[in-house]
């Protein structure tokens, strides 16, 4: 009985070593099969905006065995890693791999930046699969937007009270910008606008500019907005780059000082005289003024005057026969 145990137990050894063996060689053949490799996934950055990504994406693909029959194809597959859902899918076209060659693809994506990414490169020549690669992207929320690069820093801001009349007050706005950057800066536009704190009504608004500024250098620039007496007010300084903004600052005035600025706190209702935000624009123009005498023609005005007198005349003299 023994022996025959021996025997069941060698043939079954016999067999799992058999089993491995065929499958090295399956698997063997299987690499073998393909003489195609993604060896390598760079990601770069083309543009990165306040709410999407333009990223470059280049796989580096090589041929380790002969040229290949059929053009090939790198097929870019995002998923989300919140979701697992597919965000994108897009083709390239690679065309023909030579024998011993490393080809270059780069492709273009544009992703939400408030998520992070799995990348899926697939190979494909003809319609069968050859490689495929993975890589994973994260923290695109954290990349500054390519305009913040400008170098411009809202340091600071202070206030001063110029003047007061018929509840207005005249205040002073002085705008510390420090030019962080390596380069000289550009001439962009300013905005100073006084936003009242529980209304959210703008008071008033000025445009200004930064001119340049040299590295490591700050620049004031003065700024005087008109607002109501008695209310608070956060003023608001955005830097823009032609139709795009590029930096954002503000700072609060309290000419109520009794009430509490706090965007985490409820205060007390206030009574809002909106009357008192009312802007009165003057565009400097004269008005047009049009159909003066000199354009109508020649005694016009005297004949209409001519036949009223007539016509009075008759009336009362009608009236007195009757």
């Amino acid at each position: 009985m023994k022996k025959r145990d021996r025997e069941i137990r060698l043939i079954l050894i016999l067999l799992i070593t058999a089993s491995v063996a065929s499958s090295s060689g399956c698997l063997k053949d299987f690499e073998e099969s393909s003489n195609y490799g993604i060896t390598d996934i760079e990601i770069s950055a083309d543009s990165i905006k306040s709410s999407y990504a333009e990223l470059n994406v280049t796989a580096y693909i090589e041929n380790r065995g002969g040229d290949s029959k059929e053009n090939t194809t790198l097929l870019l597959k995002a998923f989300s890693e919140q979701t697992g859902l597919l965000e994108l899918n897009q083709e390239t076209q690679v065309g023909i791999i030579e024998k011993g060659s490393t080809k270059a693809v780069g492709q273009s994506l544009v992703l939400p930046k408030d998520g992070s990414y799995r990348l899926v490169l697939i190979l494909y020549e003809g319609e069968q699969k050859k490689a495929d690669s993975r890589i994973t992207i994260r923290n695109l929320s954290g990349m500054p937007t390519d305009l913040q690069d400008v170098g411009i820093q809202i340091s600071g801001m202070d206030f001063m009270v110029k003047n007061v009349t018929a509840g207005k007050v005249i205040i002073e706005n002085d705008i510390y910008l420090k030019n962080e950057g390596t380069r000289t800066t550009s001439d962009y536009r300013v905005l100073v606008k006084a936003r009242e704190i529980d209304a959210r009504l703008i008071a008033d608004k000025e445009w200004t500019s930064t001119g340049i500024i040299e590295p490591e250098a700050t620049a004031i620039r003065a700024v005087s907005l008109t607002v109501p007496d008695g209310y608070n007010y956060v003023v608001e300084v955005s830097v823009w780059n032609g139709d795009t903004l590029v930096k954002t600052g503000e700072d609060y005035v309290q000419l109520n000082p009794q009430k509490v600025i706090s965007k985490q706190q409820t205060v007390q209702t206030k009574n809002i005289q909106t009357s008192d935000f009312i802007i009165e624009e003057s565009f400097g123009e004269e008005p047009l003024e049009y159909g003066t005498m000199e354009e109508e023609s020649p005694g016009f005005g005297s004949v209409l005057a001519v036949i009223s007198i007539l016509t009075a005349l008759l009336v009362t003299r009608r009236g007195k026969h009757e």
